[in-house]
């Protein structure tokens, strides 16, 4: 039997453990076309057997979330496949078999329903385990938050993940509270339907106040601890992140980021491709003087503005997103935390007072 089976996930390739955890979608893709020979077969039973460790439960739940297409058009688990049907479906990745230990860490709850929750997560808390971070991550957090909740009583580390922002990013994650939604929502994700702004404050100024970076992403071939960009589309996955000034500093600039993708580290290796790399981002050389004067208080303004926020300045800002039981569209914004906020007020006053150093 012949069949064309791809599995196209937008985060199948493996990662080296310093960067797992910082993948930001969680979902897979399957597609399949039908031997010409194939008996009618219920399509639930049929992709269980083609797919991996896979179960029926989780197929059945992507059907009812409409995330199962069969020549472009969605069906229930009952649709019987005939020779030659295309299937395409989307489904968040099974569980992983390492256990999650519930922990009482304060959240910082958004909104929360019987089908989902979204946290505002603060920077230096990680999404869920990986190398170096076992215990305190936002999933253990969750599982005690969520202790009631059937999908959390397993000890999943990615039970209802279907993003993940990094570890030293703050800001908006939204997280499912069951199956369907989990699968509605990966969805979302897939079809770049889920709108996502980020605040990033980035070395140098620009020319445009707004304008569009377009370049695949995908693991340095140089060091693996990184990303980088492939303009040639040579390696990695299509990548598109817009990008809109929100306040010139000559130095440094604030900008809005956009992503229409999410791929690991976009924001961040993006804008170093452009030349503009995140305010004191370590992993991409924003951690040292890139722009500016050679004049010692200078520099210990910088390195005081390196101290007080001590990590790359990114945060997710907004999340919106189409509710799964609701089908009402949902908006979320979320402040600057102090660190940032208490950064740019720095700016502010130090080209207040020197306005002639502005380039």
């Amino acid at each position: 039997m012949k069949e064309d089976i791809l599995h196209a996930a937008d985060v199948a390739e493996e990662l080296p453990e310093e960067l797992e955890d910082q993948q930001d979608e969680l979902y897979e893709h399957f597609a399949v076309t039908v031997d010409r020979g194939q008996a009618m077969l219920r399509v639930d039973k049929y992709l269980t057997v083609r797919i991996e460790g896979c179960s029926r439960s989780r197929v059945q739940a992507a059907a009812d979330s409409g995330n199962i297409l069969v020549n472009g058009v969605a069906v229930k688990s009952s649709y019987k496949v005939k020779p030659l049907d295309r299937i395409s479906l989307v489904m968040p990745y099974p569980k992983k078999e390492t256990e999650i230990i519930p922990e009482d860490i304060p959240l910082n709850i958004v909104y929360e329903d019987d089908d989902l929750i979204v946290i505002n997560k603060p920077a230096g808390l990680v999404v869920h385990p990986g190398h170096g971070n076992w215990t305190g991550t936002l999933m253990h957090a969750l599982a005690w938050h969520l202790r009631d909740v059937p999908l959390f009583q397993e000890g999943d580390i990615r039970a209802g993940l279907v993003h993940r922002i990094d570890k030293n990013t703050s800001g908006l994650l939204v997280v499912a509270k069951n199956e369907k939604a989990h699968a509605f929502l990966a969805r979302q994700f897939f079809e770049h339907s889920v709108s996502r702004r980020y605040m990033a404050l980035v070395w140098g100024n620009f020319d445009e106040d707004e304008g569009t970076i377009i370049g695949n992403v995908g693991r340095s071939l140089r060091d693996r601890l990184k990303m980088a960009v492939f303009p040639d589309g040579s390696e990695g996955k299509h990548a598109v992140t817009h990008w809109k000034v929100l306040k010139r500093y000559g130095y440094v600039t604030l900008v809005e980021c956009r992503l229409e993708t999410g791929r690991t580290h976009q924001i961040r290796v993006h804008m170093e491709y452009t030349g503009h790399p995140l305010f004191n981002d370590e992993r991409y050389g924003g951690d040292r003087i890139l722009k500016g004067t050679t004049f010692s208080k200078y520099k210990q303004f910088v390195e005081n503005c390196f101290e007080i926020m001590p990590r790359h300045a990114l945060h997710a800002r907004s999340l919106g997103f189409v509710h799964p039981a609701t089908k009402q569209r949902l908006e979320f914004d979320s402040e600057l935390p102090d660190d940032f906020r208490t950064v740019l007020e720095k700016w502010d006053a130090y080209v207040a007072a020197r306005p002639s150093e502005k380039e």
